[in-house]
């Protein structure tokens, strides 16, 4: 019993003196947070970054930034209680009452501030106060460049983005997998993968130095660590198929890699896909219906949840407003087989070669002329597609495939229902010379077999249509293209 009264006190008395050590921290308060409640007269305190400073005979004015929130903080500090390291730029944190002066907006009247990080301008900063720049020259610093006001409003975009297609996947229904990063899929068959090989291989000792010599890097590669050849994932598509023969309805959200040789607007060497598979479907616009609703459900939820942020965002990079949602958003999406398509360029004076599919000038040409409402273009010419699209009963020389097309950037989703007759899949095998390699997606459709189909969204893709960038390497932290990878 002694023990027992011991124990109990002693992990009382500690209890007791952690919660007298909470009490004692100040609780800071986020700027998000203070505008929600804006409680005038209570006392607060906020941490953060100062986005501009003005001096006034008595006071001067700094709005204060924390990143939680598009909208600074302004506070009020007595002249003379300002530090003198105080700048643009420096970080700070600040106590006092919270206000409200003219037109109701709020403010800090602050009665302590400190200056935790100065701030330099002189020094190389840079960034200026009051100046803006254009995207080419803020990419040049991406350690920094989180500290303009439009990319750190587009980097709170894109986590509202990416939470709500968690929410939506898990409201229907869908199981999320993490698909590999490193496979030895070639999913897409293009050839344009990168290879993985560990920076330093043994040499196998049993070889001679002569033999060694002989050998090349990826041999050693294949000796030494896998069993095969290894890429950075191009899609995790063969992936989900495995799993929607169990779990029905899948869907993943992985960085992908491309070894494209392209700086356009529109690529990236390394981006983030969202992919779906789904079991039992049996008809093209089956994968079309879900892609629709997805778009305009999150279409719906950022205009709805977040439309301060956006306009707040696009005011600032100067583009246009927000009535390109709209119209994504109240009106059914059209849609058009690949023939038809190809007619309508044709007739607007358009060469379509149906060996290499649509261009980017094709793409955004047909969006234009459906008024800007998104356009699925559906069953398209074999030789175009995947070696796994399932071929149209009705056109052995058709595949039902689906691209959905929106504006800006073109062609925004992928997908189609997948081959799920054996023979047809093992005869398109053995002509691409993959039938070794895949021998287990065979596999999936002798056991237990159903027809299944999906689509791939690029993440900064529809990021760029949800807040209008004309430059994707703008909606991603880290861009990686041809001749960048820093950091």
């Amino acid at each position: 019993m002694y023990c027992l009264r011991h124990s109990f006190r002693k992990t009382l008395g500690l209890n007791l003196f952690h919660h007298e050590n909470i009490s004692r921290l100040r609780f800071h308060h986020s700027i998000a947070q203070v505008y929600k409640e804006q409680e005038y007269g209570t006392r607060i305190s906020i941490k953060g970054w100062v986005k501009a400073l003005r001096k006034m005979k008595g006071n001067n004015f700094i709005d204060v930034s924390d990143g939680s929130s598009h909208k600074s903080m302004q506070v009020v500090i007595p002249k003379d209680m300002s530090p003198e390291n105080l700048s643009y730029g420096c970080s700070v944190e600040v106590d006092g009452t919270l206000d409200q002066f003219e037109k109701g907006q709020v403010e800090v009247k602050a009665d302590k501030i400190n200056v935790i990080g100065p701030c330099v301008v002189a020094d190389g900063y840079p960034f200026q106060p009051r100046k803006s720049y254009d995207a080419d020259y803020v990419r040049e610093y991406l350690h920094l460049r989180n500290r303009t006001k439009s990319f750190a409003s587009l980097l709170r975009l894109r986590s509202y983005v990416t939470h709500h297609i968690h929410n939506y996947f898990h409201q229907h229904g869908y199981i999320h997998v993490h698909t590999p990063i490193l496979t030895s899929n070639d999913c897409e068959g293009a050839g344009e993968v990168f290879s993985v090989i560990p920076e330093r291989i043994p040499a196998p000792e049993h070889l001679s130095i002569e033999e060694q010599k002989k050998l090349s890097i990826l041999t050693y590669a294949k000796e030494v660590f896998f069993d095969e050849k290894v890429w950075l994932s191009v899609s995790g598509q063969l992936h989900l198929e495995t799993m929607a023969r169990s779990l029905s309805k899948v869907y993943t959200m992985n960085p992908v890699f491309r070894a494209e040789n392209s700086k356009s607007r529109l690529h990236l060497a390394e981006f983030y896909m969202l992919e779906a598979e789904l079991a039992f479907l049996s008809d093209i616009q089956h994968v079309c219906n879900p892609i629709e609703h997805f778009v305009k459900s999150m279409v719906g939820h950022m205009l709805e949840k977040h439309g301060e942020e956006m306009e707040a965002y696009r005011k600032v990079c100067q583009v246009d407003n927000i009535k390109d949602l709209e119209t994504i958003r109240d009106n059914p999406f059209i849609r058009m087989s690949y023939n038809a398509a190809a007619m309508v360029l044709t007739r607007n004076g358009f060469s379509v070669n149906p060996d290499s599919g649509l261009s980017k000038q094709h793409e955004l040409f047909l969006v234009k002329y459906t008024n800007n409402i998104p356009i699925f273009i559906i069953n398209w010419p074999k030789e175009i597609k995947p070696f796994y699209m399932k071929q149209n009963s009705t056109d052995p020389n058709q595949v039902l495939a689906v691209d959905l097309l929106c504006p800006l950037v073109g062609e925004l989703c992928g997908g189609g229902l997948r081959e799920d007759s054996v023979d047809i899949l093992q005869s398109t095998l053995y002509e691409k010379k993959l039938q070794t390699k895949l021998d287990w997606y065979l596999e999936l459709r002798k056991f237990g077999n159903v027809p299944t189909g999906g689509f791939g969204i690029g993440l900064e893709r529809f990021i760029q249509v949800l807040c209008g960038t004309e430059n994707i390497r703008d909606v991603i932290p880290y861009p990686r293209y041809p001749h960048h990878c820093k950091m």
